[in-house]
């Protein structure tokens, strides 16, 4: 087992491992404290945007289905009359200068994988850069758009924001509690009672909002208009490449709808190259949509991505756009 396939797993079963790594957790938390509390005071700048800023992230390391939420939220906040602007990190992308522009054909080399799915899914204006304020303040400037989603950013302090949403994989959880690197956490668990709303990818508990994928159609990654039903590979062997937070999420969903699932599991924001899809067999491969826009080059006859969406109460869109009124 590779070092971070230990530790990934210690975070999720106490051992020996979690124990080692404790003082440099407090280290760790004694940092993000400090850290909170200068822009807290004042001592280092921060932006404050002309526009409302709603920020969706993570408490926890790894994948919890936050990209599918921010494109739920920009379209419903697009049906509602708003026009939103998204901004992110950009992780994985290795432009040289920063910010960057985002648009549904642009390099994932350049900008991140998962920009590209959320500007393509969105439709929406959207911009990348490690400086968010900056990011925000000239997406703002140029596309006039007059609400800025930030996809992640929950722990980037720098940005000002009006609404916080935590989302939360309700089979993982927190883990063991701890934060980084004896747990998963990026900062405390008692931050989910501080935010606005907190979204859980399958089984919530008290005043969360339970979500779940919604995926039935199959796209071809040679040709767009090429479908076909998921539910056409019941029963038979497939190949499923995942690179994203959480792949066995993925496995797991696939297998619940009857496919005999082959796995290949690949780290997040994997580089995919022409041999990572390569098999001695005929067996169609299946991969997310995130993994298919750096995929797409290397496309054969038999590869097809699965489009998702996600599913949930009508409550959580009519109270978040209540809460944005008041802002």
């Amino acid at each position: 087992m590779s070092l971070a396939k230990s530790l990934e797993h210690s975070w999720y079963n106490n051992n020996t491992l979690t124990l080692m790594l404790r003082p440099l957790t407090w280290l760790y938390c004694a940092v993000m404290f400090a850290r909170h509390l200068v822009y807290r005071l004042g001592l280092r700048k921060r932006y404050r945007l002309k526009v409302p800023v709603i920020v969706v992230g993570n408490l926890s390391v790894g994948g919890t289905g936050k990209t599918p939420v921010v494109v739920h939220i920009a379209q419903m906040l697009k049906r509602s009359g708003y026009a939103p602007g998204i901004i992110s990190r950009g992780y994985g992308g290795k432009a040289r200068s920063w910010p960057q522009q985002v648009r549904p054909d642009a390099d994932p080399v350049m900008v991140g994988d998962e920009a590209i799915l959320i500007s393509r899914r969105s439709g929406c204006p959207m911009a990348v850069g490690p400086n968010r304020g900056l990011t925000g303040e000239l997406l703002q400037k140029h596309s006039g758009c007059d609400i800025i989603i930030s996809d992640d950013g929950l722990q980037h302090y720098a940005l000002e924001r009006d609404i916080e949403i935590v989302v939360i994989d309700g089979m993982r959880r927190f883990g063991n509690g701890l934060c980084l690197p004896a747990g998963p956490l990026r900062e405390p668990a008692s931050k989910k009672e501080k935010v606005d709303f907190v979204i859980t990818n399958g089984m919530a508990i008290r005043n969360e909002y339970a979500m779940r994928y919604q995926g039935e159609i199959l796209v071809n990654l040679n040709d767009s208009e090429k479908t076909r039903a998921l539910s056409d590979l019941v029963g038979q062997s497939v190949h499923v490449l995942a690179g994203i937070g959480n792949p066995f999420r993925f496995f797991e969903q696939l297998r619940r709808k009857g496919l005999q699932v082959i796995e290949h599991p690949f780290s997040d924001h994997h580089l995919f190259s022409a041999d990572d899809l390569l098999f001695d067999d005929d067996k169609p491969l299946l991969m997310t949509e995130k993994d298919a826009v750096k995929c797409q080059r290397f496309a054969g006859e038999n590869m097809w991505y699965l489009p998702i969406k996600i599913e949930m109460n009508n409550d959580f869109d009519v109270q978040l756009l209540n809460l944005l009124e008041k802002k």
